[in-house]
């Protein structure tokens, strides 16, 4: 039999956000939560069975005592990460979600060493290379959430600017998260009517710009966190399409081995998605804009990959 668990983690608001996704589908016959306050794990593990079970769904959400309760997963989601605090340079923070990757890899591999991992921990596509590196899996096997969120944040800021077209939006949008995203207009679409033949380039080029900042705006507002719905329901999106097989394809922070023109990095491209992971890297066509943009986004991860080659992962075979 084909295992369908799934093992989370981290069960903060991203996390627990994943679970009750997943349970409401009943897509897994057994959901794991991950957590270092195994009381709080219990406690929303236990509220998600109840909820499981209103809507008769077959999934059983369950807090591991221990990573042996990990053992067998089908996929395993890493949202596990350190905020950054007063005081802490980028560095600091590159190293400290790092060790907590590096924990949390070795004891994985361990118990799961055919899973496929989707890090959501930040800074992403550096922590996607992290997982790669200490974990040792084919490069399909390890996989970053991001373009999927971002994709869908473009998708809404194109509805409130057309004020119609809900749920026929698709929006596409590459690179790393944050500002060194590269939105897609040509590829969006509504309805398949090119964006271009509904809004003027300056509503566009506004739209992108939202969709840059759509994180920083979320926690203007809500002044002590950051979104957790959009990359829960994102992130259980691409658990889905594993567990299902659905060969559907979604942008997501992927190694790129020579795909692109670039080697050893890893960075937000469109991928097709199945039961071993990201199965094929879509190259798309790209403009001269989009080209030095996308090289832009790499650079950037790249900084901060050669930081963690010189320090921490030059031990890594």
């Amino acid at each position: 039999m084909i295992s369908n668990k799934v093992s989370i983690v981290g069960a903060g608001n991203v996390g627990s956000i994943v679970a009750y996704s997943l349970a409401m589908q009943g897509l897994a016959h057994e959901i794991i939560l991950v957590d270092r306050d195994t009381d709080r794990a219990k406690g929303k593990a236990l509220d998600m069975s109840h909820a499981a079970s209103a809507v008769r769904s077959h999934s059983i959400v369950r807090a591991a005592e221990s990573y042996e309760d990990v053992r067998g997963s089908k996929v395993v989601v890493i949202t596990a990460g350190f905020p950054r605090k007063p005081g802490m340079t980028r560095e600091d923070l590159l190293f400290k979600n790092a060790e907590i990757m590096r924990d949390v890899v070795n004891q994985v591999k361990e118990v799961a060493p055919n899973a496929v991992l989707i890090v959501v921990s930040n800074p992403l596509d550096a922590m996607t290379y992290t997982a790669l590196k200490i974990s040792g899996f084919p490069k399909n096997r390890v996989i970053g959430m991001a373009g999927i969120l971002d994709s869908a944040r473009m998708a809404y800021f194109i509805y409130e600017k057309l004020g119609y077209g809900a749920g026929q939006i698709r929006a596409s949008v590459i690179g790393g998260h944050g500002d060194f995203m590269v939105p897609l207009p040509k590829y969006s679409t509504v309805a398949g009517v090119p964006l271009s033949d509904l809004l003027s380039q300056k509503e566009i080029d506004e739209v992108v710009e939202r969709t840059k900042k759509a994180g920083a705006e979320i926690v203007g507002y809500l002044k002590t966190g950051s979104a957790y719905f959009a990359p829960g329901k994102s992130t259980a999106i691409m658990v889905e399409a594993i567990l299902r097989d659905s060969k559907q394809i979604f942008p997501c922070a992927a190694y790129l081995d020579g795909e692109y023109g670039y080697k050893d990095i890893v960075n937000g491209v469109p991928v097709m998605l199945g039961k071993d992971g990201a199965e094929k890297v879509i190259e798309v066509t790209l403009d001269p804009c989009e080209k030095e943009l996308f090289r832009k986004s790499v650079g950037a991860v790249k900084e901060m990959v050669d930081i963690l080659n010189k320090d921490f992962l030059k031990d890594v075979k």
